[in-house]
């Protein structure tokens, strides 16, 4: 077949495509007119519409509190900005959500400017519909997922708050609007495709593929492609925003990055057409601004530092990345290296898990955990806390000694912050936003402790519990200096406000 019937194929296609296009955006009119009636809105000329793409609204976690205090902010400063959140969440309601978002994280939504557009195809971006190629799968289920979510209502201005830069190319070709983004973590990175290049082992790199290498030729061209298209998703973007100096780092390299095999490919038709699409929004984003994520440090603040229990406590979605099981392992070879800290008496130390448990695949984890604590045999020290109410988050934080993270490369870290501000000493993996913005020296004196192994962690805790107790109020103290004064919810605003997102929204 000649380049010029595929070409003439293609464009026949694009011709079919730009009519469904026209259609859904003459539709959007009634569907927008729709929106504001539900709201009560009589005025509708003045008001702009920015669309919020976060399936998993409802979970409860680090990422959700920042989407639920960005558009807090813009209730009370944008009273002409309807905040509409494309959620996957059909299980619930917008009272219920707003309810959780009030008992989880203490904000309060105002039902008038907020709105929900619940997407049906939410599996689509569930790991578990990809046991295979998931990177793959879970970003064109996206892609999916934004043209279900513009079909039902295209805003003035998109922003994703989740990841998924797949999105942004569909929202663009279908809406014709700005779009924007605060990403939490890259979904891949050139640190990944080194990790394959060279054949070493880890976390995004099995033992089966680094020991052939047939097989990590082949994920490499995976790689290799997946991150073109990925590179050239994020461009799209108007304006980025990330979360800590290890996500802007990578970030800034992916939007840097290019594959002169995959460039010269696209020189031919109908490859080229994509090209030329893409050549608006890779001028939109020369770099990526951070802005710390809003934490709640001024109610944890106010917690008394004295008297702490001998509670380690860890604060994380049941997740696998956030290595659970490597906590229990930590914390086993804590009483393995010091049996004094076993048992019930005074000096006994306990393990808290405390974190969302937000599908079977969650509950089947939380199963899990709790049988390694059993074959570890510390499961009488250890206690698990799932899907609590802020109120005993707050609890558990006002009593605990040590705030325990293991996640490798954690992008961020707000329960390390949430740790920090209520006085908790944390104890968290040397690597990411614990290593490099959050558990940094104040005044040339620690603020908390870094690890690598259940050796490390271990000696860490016993560091702690052995400190004397000035030299260990001393430490509480610097630890909430440092999370009062850099990650407060007025820090995340001020940073928001200079994104640049009210510019693209005026336009």
């Amino acid at each position: 077949m000649s380049w010029a019937l595929i070409t003439f194929l293609a464009g026949l296609v694009l011709a079919q495509a730009v009519g469904r296009i026209l259609g859904l955006r003459r539709r959007n009119v009634q569907q927008r007119a729709k929106l504001l009636s539900i709201l009560g809105v009589e005025k509708s000329d003045s008001k702009k519409i920015i669309g919020f793409f976060h399936p998993y609204c409802n979970a409860g976690g680090g990422g959700e509190r920042v989407l639920w205090a960005a558009i807090h902010a813009l209730q009370r400063k944008e009273p002409d900005v309807i905040s509409v959140v494309y959620s996957g969440d059909t299980d619930a309601t917008k009272e219920k959500i707003i309810d959780k978002v009030k008992a989880r994280f203490d904000i309060e939504l105002s039902p008038q400017t907020l709105h929900f557009v619940f997407l049906q195809s939410r599996h689509l971006v569930e790991d578990s519909t990809w046991p295979r190629f998931t990177l793959l799968g879970q970003s064109l289920g996206s892609m999916y997922l934004a043209w279900e979510a513009m079909s039902e209502l295209i805003p003035d201005l998109f922003i994703d708050t989740m990841g998924y830069a797949f999105t942004f190319p569909v929202v663009s070709l279908l809406g014709n609007i700005p779009i924007g983004a605060y990403v939490h973590y890259p979904t891949i990175s050139t640190t990944m495709l080194s990790r394959v290049r060279s054949r070493a082992q880890g976390v995004t790199n099995s033992e089966a593929i680094s020991s052939s290498a047939l097989l990590s030729q082949a994920k490499l061209l995976y790689y290799r492609v997946f991150m073109y298209y990925y590179a050239y998703s994020l461009r799209q973007a108007r304006f980025l925003m990330v979360n800590s100096s290890w996500t802007k780092g990578h970030v800034d390299s992916i939007l840097q990055h290019r594959d002169i095999l995959l460039d010269t490919i696209h020189l031919l038709p109908p490859l080229l057409l994509l090209k030329f699409l893409s050549l608006k929004g890779s001028q939109s984003s020369k770099a990526a601004q951070i802005v710390y994520p809003s934490c709640d440090t001024r109610q944890m603040s106010v917690f008394a530092l004295e008297e702490r229990e001998r509670v380690i406590l860890s604060i994380a979605q049941f997740r696998p990345e956030k290595d659970h099981a490597g906590q229990l392992h930590a914390f086993h070879r804590f009483l393995e290296l010091y049996p004094e800290y076993r048992g019930s008496g005074p000096s006994a130390v306990k393990l808290v898990l405390m974190g969302g448990s937000r599908n079977v695949g969650d509950a089947t984890r939380v199963e899990n955990l709790h049988t390694l604590a059993r074959e570890l045999g510390i499961d009488s020290q250890v206690q698990f806390v799932v899907n609590a109410k802020y109120s005993e988050i707050l609890n558990w934080l006002s009593r605990a000694s040590i705030g325990l993270s293991t996640m490798v490369d954690e992008h961020f870290g707000i329960n390390v912050v949430e740790f920090m501000a209520a006085g908790v000493i944390p104890v968290a993996h040397a690597s990411g936003g614990p290593l490099l913005d959050i558990i940094v020296p104040l005044e040339n004196e620690p603020t908390g402790y870094h690890a690598t192994s259940p050796e490390t962690f271990a000696e860490a805790f016993r560091t702690v519990f052995t400190l004397p107790k000035a030299a260990e109020l001393a430490v509480r103290q610097r630890a909430r200096t440092i999370a009062v004064q850099k990650f407060s919810a007025e820090e995340f605003e001020k940073g928001w406000d200079s994104s640049g997102w009210k510019a693209w929204l005026a336009r």
